[in-house]
């Protein structure tokens, strides 16, 4: 056969074809990479055939599409001598700017791998929306100077020694009909190619590992550009919604079917009742930037990581099976606000209409309480200044620091020491103003780049140790300044983490890396004591409220742990578009298209279909759906004038 008068008459040979294979090659190495420095090994055989052989098949479509353009310029591309040099000299710069594209996008799977454990996914779509922290975080956090001029030297090799390979072909071109036929073949398969392809291809194997180096970025990040929100009642497992109800008003046990409010749009709507009169003591809520109990010595760290909370845990009400709803700090300030189930999708702090809901600084409001929301950041990241703000909170962020206040800045936000002389000051304000005050803080500086200020401990900047070790100092340079502040006495305080610093295992939800710490501190109003009940973090506003013994309606979905929660011993959790229920040594993952799953959470396997199962997906079921519909429908809303006049909404 004549090759080079075949590819004379198609002319768009080798372009296009190069692009797909330089594509589908780079993507492979990328896959492999991923998998031999980035994660476990421990795969067997036929599990790398499927991740390589699906990887193949996202590969091969995406590959078709990226070469689109080359494609249709080949195609329409007059012929002639002219012509035939400038198609060359296009051809080139073509291909260079695919090759640095490529590698450019390949270079950013590897840092978000690096930061989240998996592919492109909805959160590499919010972070499109935040282009000024993101670029900041990877300028702060990565040598960009060497690293793009690694790449760009990489780029120019690879352009250099192909192009002799994918040069276009010499001598007369084909008529533009001739091109007309191979070029409509390529252009029909590829949009058959992209209708046939499906996401859930990636998760054919139990082990999520396996699913996401099966996956392939692009087509991942447009996935999620399709899907940031999901409506759980349409690709979710569903039970009848009698029986919905039912299961969760049973995981309230301690409450009385009289408690329950009748008529009322959300089922579990209850009225708390306190078993005393009130304790009108002030909050201070520090949430803590990516605090994994792994980190502490408590939980069985040997660095000496954290020797200011070790102490501290001692001293208060220390909760040790205690798990975050998810991976974000939106996702743990959404289940600390709202004691709400992680719902799949986005977060309600950054859902549209997410304003006037029953909140935990609402029932502080109630009692007379100014709910205060304080970031170390600006609070227009992540939606947080418009949610916290329009559900009645004061926003106090970055913007309320002078220059000459900050003694450490980056792009997240200001030192975690700033962040708590900010807070001194402003609750010196409200004991000034005979204000009782519910503060939520939100840390920073336990977040990559890990940046802090010099001659604070005796590790260095940049590492992920350094930066707990120094939120640890903070913290407790805080809590020891607060000593000598009129408020202290008759303060709680409470430090919880956001969520954990690690999310990848083997399978979707590995709990070991929801694990936080919860510590509430009370010097003569709290006795210190260990708590080992299994708990999540929706959980916390009812226990906290318990333990101040305020009565209020609750829309809560979490359960005083105290009570409640010892006889009803469970855990929610969620990661991108899977949910889950761990509970009695198994764990439910509630995924899109139905799908439940239940694994042992010993041993990683999937567990008996028995009816032990059965009952918990049952129960999974319940909440999430309850809590998606509650949301969706607007039941979650309050009417904010009628509870500060202490008239709480029926």
């Amino acid at each position: 056969m004549n090759f080079s008068g075949l590819r004379a008459k198609l002319r768009f040979d080798p372009l296009p074809y190069s692009v797909l294979l330089i594509f589908i090659a780079l993507n492979t190495l990328l896959r492999i990479g991923l998998w031999l420095f980035n994660t476990e090994r421990d795969f067997t055989v036929w599990q790398v055939a499927k991740f390589l052989a699906v990887g193949l098949a996202y590969d091969f479509t995406l590959g078709l599409v990226v070469a689109i353009p080359a494609l249709v310029v080949a195609w329409c591309w007059p012929a002639g001598r002219w012509s035939g040099r400038a198609y060359r000299v296009w051809s080139a710069v073509w291909w260079t700017i695919a090759c640095t594209a490529f590698l450019f996008v390949a270079l950013s799977e590897v840092v978000f791998w690096n930061e989240f454990g998996a592919r492109f996914n909805f959160i590499a779509v919010d972070y499109l929306i935040y282009t000024r922290e993101v670029i900041g975080n990877i300028r702060e956090s990565y040598p960009l100077g060497k690293i793009f001029g690694g790449l760009g030297v990489v780029t120019l090799v690879l352009a250099f020694f192909s192009w002799r390979w994918l040069q276009p072909a010499q001598g007369r071109a084909a008529t533009f009909k001739a091109r007309t036929a191979p070029a409509l073949v390529w252009l029909v398969l590829a949009v058959a190619a992209t209708m046939v392809i499906d996401a859930r291809w990636k998760d054919m194997d139990d082990d999520a590992r396996v699913g996401q180096l099966a996956g392939n970025g692009v087509f991942e990040f447009l996935h999620a550009f399709r899907n940031n929100e999901i409506d759980y009642a349409q690709f979710y497992h569903t039970i009848p919604m009698a029986r919905a109800i039912e299961v969760l008003r049973g995981e309230f046990e301690q409450v009385s079917e009289r408690a329950f409010v009748a008529k009322a749009p959300l089922a579990i709507e209850r009225e708390v009742v306190a078993s005393g009169p009130p304790k009108k003591l002030n909050v201070v809520l520090i949430t803590v930037e990516s605090l994994s109990a792994s980190f502490m010595g408590t939980f069985g760290n040997a660095q000496h990581l954290t020797p200011y909370l070790d102490q501290l845990a001692k001293q208060s009400l220390l909760f040790t099976n205690l798990y975050a709803t998810g991976t974000r700090t939106v996702r743990g300030l959404e289940a600390l606000t709202l004691s709400l189930p992680p719902t799949p999708g986005n977060s309600v702090v950054k859902r549209p209409d997410n304003d006037n809901l029953f909140t935990l600084g609402e029932v502080f409001a109630e009692q007379g309480y100014e709910p205060l929301y304080i970031y170390g950041g600006y609070g227009y990241f992540d939606n947080m200044n418009a949610f916290f703000g329009g559900n009645g909170y004061t926003v106090i962020d970055r913007t309320a620091l002078k220059k000459e206040d900050i003694s450490y800045e980056n792009i997240w936000g200001v030192a975690d020491e700033d962040l708590f002389k900010l807070t001194l000051r402003e609750l010196d304000q409200r004991q000034a103003q005979g204000k009782h005050f519910f503060a939520h803080l939100m840390t920073t500086s336990n977040h990559r780049p890990f940046g802090f200020p010099a001659n604070r401990i005796d590790l260095p900047q940049g590492q992920r140790e350094g930066a707990v070790k120094y939120t640890d100092w903070a913290i407790g340079q805080f809590i020891e300044a607060a000593k000598k502040h009129a408020w202290f006495n008759d303060t709680v305080f409470v430090v919880v983490a956001d969520h954990c610093a690690e999310g990848r295992g083997k399978v979707d939800l590995p709990i070991q890396h929801f694990h936080i710490p919860l510590m509430i501190y009370a010097p003569g109003h709290i006795r210190p004591r260990q708590v080992d009940t299994l708990a999540s973090q929706i959980d916390f506003a009812p226990t906290l409220l318990s333990l101040l013994n305020f009565s209020y309606t609750s829309r809560f979905f979490g359960q005083d742990i105290l009570t409640d929660g010892v006889k009803h011993q469970r855990a929610l959790m969620a990661n991108y578009q899977t949910v889950g229920y761990y509970e009695a040594g198994r764990l439910v993952e509630l995924q899109p298209k139905g799908k439940a799953k239940v694994f042992d959470t010993v041993t990683g396997q999937l567990a008996p279909d028995d009816a032990k199962s059965q009952e918990l997906v049952e129960e999974a079921t319940s909440y999430y759906q309850i809590a998606s519909d509650a949301f969706r429908k607007g039941w979650l809303k309050i009417s904010r004038a009628d509870m500060r006049k202490g008239n709480p909404v029926k």
